[in-house]
């Protein structure tokens, strides 16, 4: 067996580099399914993180994306501006503001997950059989331990 400078054989650095290059691009195909109604991916992330964690200050938000506050505060601005968050006063220190979701925003966040839903569904439906479907789960099955510690 082949190894690479890495200590890794040929298969594996193949596997990486392949699910590595995959998984980019479904993501950016995702990330055009789900539209965009003007908004950039950083602002769609920005938007995403809120609904997932629910109530964040700017400087936690940009720490979690590994973005400068200033970059945050801009991203926030157009959100705002488009009625997708709101800014009220943290009632712990009055001083920092927390970003929350309006309804425009979690109906926008829903929308998003459901139309990637969908066409990822019916992607897998037009595309391949049930044969390959059931081999995409046991793929995904095996992939699954990646993500354990």
């Amino acid at each position: 067996m082949d190894q690479n400078p890495g200590g890794v054989s040929e298969s594996a650095a193949r596997a990486a580099r392949d699910v590595r290059v995959l998984f980019s691009r479904l993501r950016r195909r995702l990330r055009e399914v789900a539209g965009g109604d003007g908004l950039t991916p950083s602002q769609v992330s920005a938007l995403t993180l809120v609904a997932k964690g629910g109530a964040a200050t700017a400087s936690a938000l940009a720490s979690a994306e590994g973005v400068r506050p200033q970059s945050m505060a801009a991203t926030l601005a157009v959100l705002e501006q488009h009625g997708l968050i709101r800014r009220s006063p943290d009632p712990d220190d009055g001083r920092r503001q927390l970003v929350t979701l309006t309804d425009a925003g979690r109906e926008r966040v829903e929308g998003d997950r459901q139309a990637r839903q969908e066409w990822l569904a019916r992607a897998l439906e037009d595309r391949y059989t049930e044969d390959e479907r059931r081999t995409v789960l046991e793929a995904l099955s095996l992939l699954e331990r990646l993500t354990q510690p």
